[in-house]
């Protein structure tokens, strides 16, 4: 995952093609069609929000006359929980999502995994299929989205602070990290309240511009001495927490707050948009702008999987390839905002007049392009990547919460990552 090649490959999104997006959901590249022996019912199980309506996955079932059942996590956290539990053994779903924190250490178990077809290789960004190749060529996974992050606001906190609203001039504030930090301490002063959602949440996003963060890509750990992951965990805890509703996200109270104005804005990848409309569909002040401090970066984007002892892989793998296909990645951006990885979506004439209606009608297809192109890093992510990175989390949340102060909870960081 070379941060030359996601350059190369997102540079050719700039240029919108005039193609169109073709249904290629099936394994075999055509529409889903059932056999006798096929299952009537599958399972899928995700987190967070694909954008995998009701209505959606109602589509698949006219098309193939198979059910599908869709059981959420809560959070990418417990979805790896249960995933590593089961693997190999009973109890998953037929298509499993995994994360991209924790796509690397699932890599190492590719055997377990049942290999797609031949005929849906291509369909990616080049560094996106990468990754999800392993030694033998065979492509263990498919891609769903990837997550370019812009900045998400509440006009009407801003309009109270002082701060401008217009999209072009809110993005201007936001050229660099220096500059975010300043514009949220002015924020917290005017008004006294958080300016950003989570500091965990800027962690992961100064994090996300470090192309060496815990590992390098030969096996070396790097983690505790690696002076970028030092830089921004002192960042954080020192900038970034002072002005945070909370340590990090997806509590009761966080999701909560996405309606009730507790603070003003936050760093949005495109998967979030759906988490805000989702869980705030009465509030009509929230927009996104066209910037990220530093230039760019991207959060997230997962994957889908069939484990390879289901009982039902041929047609799990039907519908793990309907639901990355270009039109049904097209239908999940419009439900909740996840920016689509095939190539064929990303160059439609669809994706660049995309706008969302719950974001002041914002561009958002534009927007998350431009975003994307932006990005010029891609970290190297390995297979403890998880682990060290929730435990700097962690380490975060003991200074947010007074647990510990900034050089103690480092230390106690560094001694949990000599224990992995």
């Amino acid at each position: 995952m070379s941060s030359h090649a996601f350059r190369r490959t997102l540079t050719a999104v700039a240029a919108v093609s005039a193609s169109a997006i073709v249904l290629a959901g099936c394994s075999q590249g055509g529409t889903p069609e059932a056999t006798s022996d096929e299952p009537t019912e599958l399972t899928l199980a995700t987190f967070n929000d694909f954008g995998y309506t009701d209505e959606l996955l109602a589509e698949f079932t006219e098309e193939t006359g198979i059910e599908v059942v869709h059981n959420k996590a809560a959070t990418s956290n417990d979805a790896r929980a249960n995933f590593f539990q089961k693997l190999g053994k009973e109890g998953l779903a037929d298509v499993e999502a995994v994360e991209i924190d924790w796509f690397a250490e699932m890599m190492q178990y590719a055997d377990l995994l049942a290999p797609a077809g031949d005929d849906v290789k291509g369909r990616w960004l080049d560094w996106k299929e990468a990754s999800a190749t392993d030694a033998n060529g065979n492509l263990v996974a498919y891609g769903t989205d990837i997550g370019p992050q812009g900045i998400c606001y509440r006009k009407d906190l801003f309009e109270a602070a002082g701060l401008p609203t217009d999209r072009a001039e809110v993005a201007g504030l936001f050229t660099t990290w220096d500059d975010f930090f300043e514009v949220g301490a002015q924020y917290k002063e005017a008004t006294g309240k958080p300016f950003i959602d989570s500091a965990n949440a800027v962690l992961q996003g100064l994090v996300n511009q470090i192309e060496i963060t815990y590992e390098e890509e030969d096996g070396t750990i790097v983690a505790t001495e690696n002076p970028d992951v030092r830089e921004a965990y002192d960042t954080v805890v020192e900038k970034a927490v002072p002005i945070a509703a909370y340590s990090g996200q997806w509590s009761e109270d966080w999701f909560a707050s996405l309606a009730s104005g507790e603070f003003a804005a936050m760093l949005c990848p495109g998967w979030m948009l759906g988490v805000i409309s989702g869980n705030a569909p009465d509030t009509t002040d929230w927009d996104i702008a066209d910037a990220f401090p530093g230039g760019g970066g991207n959060w997230g984007g997962s994957y889908l999987v069939v484990p390879a002892n289901g009982a039902n892989t041929e047609a799990a793998a039907k519908l793990a390839a309907w639901l990355t296909s270009p039109e049904t990645q097209m239908k999940a951006f419009a439900n909740a905002g996840t920016f689509p990885s095939q190539i064929e979506a990303l160059e439609s004439d669809e994706l660049a007049a995309a706008t969302n209606d719950y974001f002041q009608g914002a561009p958002t297809g534009e927007i998350l392009t431009n975003r994307a192109n932006a990005i010029t890093v891609a970290p190297y992510k390995g297979p403890k990547y998880f682990q060290y990175h929730d435990a700097l989390q962690n380490a975060v949340t003991r200074v947010f919460d007074g647990l510990e102060d900034q050089e103690t909870s480092w230390n106690t960081w560094v001694t949990e990552v000599s224990a992995f």
